[in-house]
């Protein structure tokens, strides 16, 4: 009787008509994964030849390969921006000396010979020493004088030189890097970014929008290692309206810098100068060449017409 009962289950459910599921668009599903997987592939970068680099759009996409200038084939000499970052750097110092009475402000003898003391200066009716440069509070043997010069002469030559080296340094990722500098690995060097970099309208909220294009360019980290490196300074300079140090980062070269600098000056340790105002010391901070620069494509061109 158990048998009988489940051979008509088997039956009935065997006799039930299939639920039919839905015909598949193939076309329409094989579409869409294709979108979805070309949406996620990045794009690829044009090849690169000798003497050339990438042309970053806004996005950081590379668009384009372009031809660097002439200049950036100059000989690297480090002794020759060495000594012209040197020179700068000597030009801007102050002259400064002490006053000409300064530790001779006191009434003093001396004793005279022959009474068993030091012919020491003292103050009256002491045996407190004064004025003489051997006592406390005297006057310096040797103090600094403003009639010393400072400055320090560079030939015209030497000087163009030291600037084309300089911005041959730029190109060279293991110089960079060794300048302490951030950037992604596959970053072309110097950076160039189209000229809709200097098209950015002045509004709200533009160092933002700076700060988003140095991401997707891939230098944003930089700028973070400067923010983060600010620190108290060692030495008597605390005490003289300098007291804090910051590294450098990275400088901006295009064609209107008034326009450029909402975006970016207010960014720590970044520069932002015209084709016109690069020489050693801005290419070269302290004298390291190598410094990460980013360029736009039309300051890029000006630099077509340097003799390198």
């Amino acid at each position: 009787m158990a048998e009988d009962e489940v051979r008509e289950g088997t039956e009935a459910a065997a006799a039930k008509p299939k639920k039919e599921k839905p015909a598949r668009r193939k076309g329409a599903k094989a579409k869409a994964t294709k979108e979805v997987h070309a949406k996620k592939a990045p794009r690829e970068a044009p090849p690169l030849k000798p003497g050339q680099v990438h042309v970053y759009a806004l996005d950081g996409k590379a668009i384009r390969a372009v031809d660097l200038p002439a200049v950036f084939l100059s000989e690297l000499r480090p002794d020759l921006v060495r000594r012209a970052v040197t020179a700068f750097q000597a030009n801007r110092r102050q002259p400064y000396g002490s006053s000409r009475t300064a530790g001779t402000r006191h009434s003093v003898r001396w004793s005279g010979k022959g009474h068993g003391v030091s012919r020491v200066p003292r103050i009256r009716g002491t045996m407190t020493g004064a004025q003489a440069p051997g006592t406390v509070g005297g006057r310096r043997a040797h103090p600094p004088r403003v009639e010393a010069v400072w400055a320090k002469k560079v030939n015209e030559q030497e000087r163009r030189l030291a600037r084309n080296a300089a911005l041959a340094a730029v190109k060279d990722s293991a110089l960079v890097a060794r300048r302490g500098h951030r950037f992604l690995a596959d970053l072309s060097l110097p950076v160039v970014v189209e000229d809709g970099l200097e098209a950015l309208e002045p509004k709200d909220g533009l160092t933002r929008e700076g700060l988003e294009i140095l991401h997707r360019l891939g230098v944003y980290d930089d700028v973070m290692r400067a923010k983060a490196g600010r620190h108290v300074r060692a030495g008597r300079g605390k005490m003289r309206g300098r007291r804090y140090r910051r590294p450098t980062s990275l400088l901006l070269v295009v064609k209107e810098p008034a326009k450029v600098r909402r975006a970016f000056g207010n960014l720590p340790g970044v520069d932002v100068v015209s084709p016109s105002a690069l020489n050693a010391e801005i290419l070269a901070p302290g004298g390291d060449a190598g410094r990460l620069t980013v360029f736009s494509e039309g300051a890029l061109e000006i630099l077509r017409s340097w003799a390198a």
